[in-house]
C-alpha cells in the first residue's frame, strides 16, 4: 500500500457540466469504509494563512498565501491505496475534481 496526499484545490476554470455534481458526504463516507482515507480536512481561508520565510536568519511573517495565484489548496485528504491507478480513481470522484483541482503525491520513504 502506498500513501498519498491529495491536495484539494480551486480553479478559476472548473467544469460547467451540471448533469452530475458528486456529494462530498458520500465521498467521505465511502473512502472512510473502504479504507482509503485516512484523514482529511478543509482548511481555513486563505485570507487567514501565515507565510513563513527565513532569509538571512531573519524570520519574515507575511498574512494570506504567498503565491499570487487563483488557484488555492483549500483542504487535503491523506489517502492508502494500492497504487497510483486507485489514487486516481479515488481522486477522480470527488466533487472539487469537478469545482476545482486535486493533486496527487505519493509520501516519500522515510527510509529512503
Amino acid at each position: 500500500m502506498v500513501r498519498y496526499m491529495m491536495f484539494v484545490c480551486t480553479d478559476p476554470e472548473p467544469d460547467t457540466d451540471p448533469e452530475y455534481v458528486p456529494d462530498i458526504d458520500r465521498w467521505v463516507t465511502d473512502n472512510n469504509a473502504a479504507g482509503r482515507r485516512l484523514m482529511g480536512q478543509q482548511l481555513v481561508p486563505p485570507s487567514a494563512a501565515t507565510t513563513v520565510r527565513v532569509r538571512n536568519n531573519e524570520v519574515l511573517l507575511s498574512d494570506g498565501p504567498f503565491a499570487e495565484t487563483k488557484e488555492l489548496i483549500v483542504g487535503f485528504d491523506l489517502l492508502e491505496c494500492a497504487d497510483l491507478a486507485e489514487a486516481i480513481e479515488v481522486a477522480r470522484t470527488h466533487p472539487m475534481a469537478r469545482a476545482g483541482r486535486i493533486e496527487i503525491r505519493a509520501l516519500a520513504d522515510p527510509d529512503s
